[in-house]
């Protein structure tokens, strides 16, 4: 699975992580969150990320 970084303040969403603190299991794609999930560290929406290379 792919990572993705934020855009603005560089966060890296890694789906074998996930974003346990906020309800996302380890193993989900970044595909798979919910519409509604931001950026954990500036509250950036997921229109602002882009595949980490």
């Amino acid at each position: 699975m792919e990572r993705y970084r934020c855009i603005p303040c560089g966060y890296v969403y890694d789906p074998q992580e996930g974003d346990p603190d906020n309800g996302i299991k380890p193993g989900t794609s970044f595909a798979d969150l919910p519409e509604d999930w931001v950026c954990p560290l500036c509250g950036t929406d997921k229109s602002e990320f882009e595949k980490d290379e």
